[in-house]
């Protein structure tokens, strides 16, 4: 279960939420006056106006023995017209700065949508009798997700009645985004959820941006919406078995999602029922369904600890049960199988077995024994493989793995004969490991919402692979290719690559081929490793730790030491960097850009003391990290002196700011995209969304060595007065209720007062003043953003792209 953080997602169509898997440039003209000094190699064009100045309000804090001015402290009063009147200002000076970048915004932008097909869908995917599926149409920007009835397999019977069957079969549309972002100006749906006897969907709506969900029932029998009391605020909803009852979370004034109710879809309801409560702030509720729906599990979590609460789906209204207690540092995660809870804990093991491995193993119980003390242990990881995440089907389970760095997913026959007297791993239990290819960097599940499938279903990319949508049959052992991302004018020496490329993989994992997985040989997909070199390294940070870095260039436009290039970066709870395929990084690849993805401590990693040695008393692991990743590609020559960039997102500008403060000189320009940035004030404000959650992940400002700590590195705290300072772009959001609008603006208006003036001008501040925390998030809206970014980059950075 994910807790709210200060992260982004995925915003392709595979990640909405009922996720069912998937010319040059010319050069830019000086039209604006431009300036030279010390700080530059190269002049940059920028407006003649200008940039704009903040007022200063004198704002004093003190904390532990120390005491700091904080003169935009006023902007956290977002209604102030004076700082409506700055984000203004700022975007004006930004239009102006960006002005003689507009064919070349204009050429990206026409590049990137040459390559996507007019029309994009994803592959139907069975639940019960229906078949569901989603597709943007032509010409539009979000998708629309729609189902047709089952048809019998072909016979004579079949052919005769197909046409009385057809009505039945026609396609429904159950929710198109489009019609609610016409509507409303902005959509956002966080979830889908179909009732059991498919006659209902509900989902969470957010039409404005703040993230303050509604609830919206449909009756998909006759198209209409259930009349509801208004709510917003509503995060997570399972249905019970009756199809009547539908429990969901409810979020305080923090976002917190912290009450369960349930509602009855009966004639004069006007009552919810409240199921559970969860006072301690730092505890977020999200609530599942069991994969049988047999039962609906209330998860209480924190960043670190959780407890789980179960209601039988078939009585909802018969109260709910613990599962254990709450214990400081343990976690656990619940799903249901012929009468026994399978449990994926890190939960302390029985005094009388020894395991090194300290992260997540797989136990259960029985139903009727849910509040005994002991858990009866199934298996264990085994040496350098951690587990990541379970899934469980009637006659199989999945497990999510990670071996000495690498994704990996293996399914195990069920039931499982637990008797054994002896320590049991994976490997005991003839577990099928699914071929994969070994320069995947994304392994994604899809929805899989079937319970008696022998199928499952997932979406594969790397840099250099296209998303591969893959059916694994658990049952025979074999897997088929169902669809790939189509990527139109792409280079025509890209490689199909046969399933006996992959298989071959597996011998570098440790793992023996299946003589099953032969009779595949013939599916093939694209992959553009032969246009694009996408190379793994490992790079020694300043404690002596390896770092992975990714880094993806193309060999016939790169020059060493000659080129420019840009370095991702996140590092926080415990997130791994998405790496996956994006198809607009074309246009960079071609002109000699290298771009890489640093893995730093804080992130996801191969175990879970990745993450913990890069958050709290460790943040500064995740700096120095992405600094040595920086140091590397310039000393190996992937990326010439003074033509790196970074860019971050949200938590993962903590790691750039920081960076950009201790290392000026490294980077030449930067992205910032809604940015938590002044970490140190946030922190000390339990009123604002997240802080008390975020204590876990960042440290106590309240404890002085976790203050000192945070205050060492805080990217706003820290800017250096008088100094030189990199281009940077920073964009920000109004409505974002996550990283508050105020963090970028008030980063920008330091700097603007503390570096030269000369860099100070080459600062850029660009709030969309209607969209939220996840941006607007259509497929051509994206295409518009990505471009400006570049084309930002190739301007600060003095790139010759002809």
């Amino acid at each position: 279960m994910h807790l709210l953080s200060r992260s982004v997602s995925n915003t392709s169509l595979r990640a909405h939420s009922f996720s069912l898997s998937f010319a040059l440039i010319p050069s830019i003209s000086a039209s604006s006056s431009s300036f030279s000094s010390k700080c530059r190699a190269e002049p940059i064009s920028v407006p003649s106006q200008p940039p704009p100045v903040s007022k200063r309000v004198p704002f004093t804090l003190s904390l532990h023995g120390h005491s700091w001015q904080d003169p935009c402290h006023w902007m956290r009063n977002t209604n102030d017209p004076d700082f409506l009147n700055y984000l203004n200002q700022e975007n004006s000076y930004a239009q102006a700065f960006m002005a003689d970048t507009g064919s070349l915004q204009r050429t990206l932008v026409a590049e990137m949508k040459n390559r996507m097909p007019s029309k994009v869908s994803t592959p139907v995917e069975c639940f019960g009798p229906w078949l569901y599926y989603e597709y943007i149409p032509e010409g539009k920007e979000y998708p629309v997700l729609c189902r047709r009835l089952q048809t019998n397999k072909p016979g004579w019977a079949e052919k005769i009645l197909s046409y009385v069957k057809a009505e039945f079969r026609r396609e429904e549309i159950l929710l198109d985004w489009n019609e609610v972002a016409e509507k409303h100006g902005y959509v956002h749906v966080g979830q889908c959820r179909i009732s059991p006897d498919h006659n209902f969907l509900a989902y969470t709506l957010d039409a404005t941006g703040s993230e303050q969900f509604m609830l919206q029932i449909k009756d998909l029998r006759n198209g209409c919406i259930i009349p509801m009391a208004p709510e917003n605020g509503i995060v997570s909803l399972a249905w019970a078995q009756d199809c009547k009852t539908l429990f969901y979370t409810i979020a305080d004034e923090n976002q917190r999602p912290y009450r369960v109710l349930c509602t009855k879809l009966e004639p004069g309801n006007t009552d919810d029922t409240l199921v559970f409560m969860e006072n301690d702030p730092s505890y977020c509720v999200d609530l599942t369904s069991t994969k049988d729906g047999k039962f609906i599990t209330v998860n209480s979590n924190s960043r670190s600890s959780s407890e789980v609460y179960v209601v039988d789906a078939t009585e909802p209204l018969n109260g709910l049960q613990r599962v254990h207690e709450r214990v400081s540092g343990v976690k656990y995660f619940l799903e249901h199988h012929f009468g026994f809870f399978y449990i994926l804990t890190n939960a302390p093991m029985k005094e009388n077995i020894k395991c090194s491995h300290e992260g997540l193993y797989l136990a259960r119980c029985r139903v009727g024994d849910i509040q005994s003390t002991t858990w009866q242990n199934i298996f264990y990881p085994g040496k350098d493989t951690c587990i990541q995440d379970v899934d469980i089907f009637n006659g199989h389970l999945v497990l999510f793995l990670n071996k000495d760095g690498f994704p990996m997913i293996c399914s195990i026959d069920l039931p499982i004969n637990v008797e054994c007297k002896h320590q049991m791993l994976i490997e005991d239990l003839n577990p099928w490991f699914f071929p994969i290819p070994s320069n995947s960097c994304s392994v994604e599940p899809g929805s899989n919402l079937d319970f008696m499938s022998s199928v499952y279903r997932v979406v594969l990319s790397s840099p250099v692979i296209p998303d591969v949508i893959i059916d694994y049959d658990m049952a025979r052992r074999t897997f088929s290719i169902v669809q790939q991302e189509e990527v139109l004018g792409a280079p025509s020496n890209a490689r199909s690559r046969s399933s006996g490329y992959e298989l071959d993989t597996l011998q570098h994992r440790g793992i023996e081929k299946d003589a099953k997985d032969k009779n595949v040989e013939l599916e093939r997909w694209k992959d553009f490793s032969s246009t694009y070199c996408c190379e793994r390294k490992e790079v020694i940070s300043h404690d002596g730790i390896q770092v992975p870095l990714t880094i993806l260039y193309s060999p016939k436009a790169w020059k060493s030491s000659q080129s420019p290039g840009i370095l991702h970066g996140y590092g926080a709870y415990g997130e791994v960097l998405d790496k996956s395929w994006r198809a607009d990084r074309l246009s960079l690849l071609d002109r000699g850009w290298v771009i890489a993805f640093a893995d730093v401590r804080g992130g996801g990693g191969d175990d879970h003391s990745w993450h913990k040695t890069g958050n709290g008393l460790f943040k500064q692991n995740s700096i120095h990290d992405f600094v040595s990743c920086g140091k590397y590609l310039i000393d190996e020559g992937y990326v010439q002196r003074d033509q790196l960039s970074a860019i971050g997102v949200s938590a993962g500008c903590l790691l750039i700011g920081a960076a950009l403060n201790m290392y000026p000189n490294l980077f030449r320009a930067a992205i910032l995209k809604v940015p938590f940035l002044d970490i140190l004030n946030s922190l000390l404000d339990p009123s604002l969304p997240l802080t008390m959650l975020d204590y876990e992940e960042f440290g106590n400002p309240g404890i002085k060595s976790e203050f000192e700590c945070i205050s060492s590195y805080c990217p706003y705290k820290n800017i250096r007065p008088r100094g030189c300072h990199p281009s940077v772009l920073v964009t920000a959001s109004f409505n974002d209720s996550r990283v508050g609008v105020w963090e970028a603006a008030k980063w920008v208006a330091k700097v603007r007062d503390s570096a030269c003036s000369s860099c100070s001008r080459s600062v850029i501040l660009k709030t969309n003043m209607s969209g939220g925390h996840f941006g607007e998030g259509g497929r051509y809206i994206q295409c518009e953003e990505l471009a400006y970014d570049y084309a930002f980059l190739v301007k600060a950075m003095g790139v010759d792209m002809n």
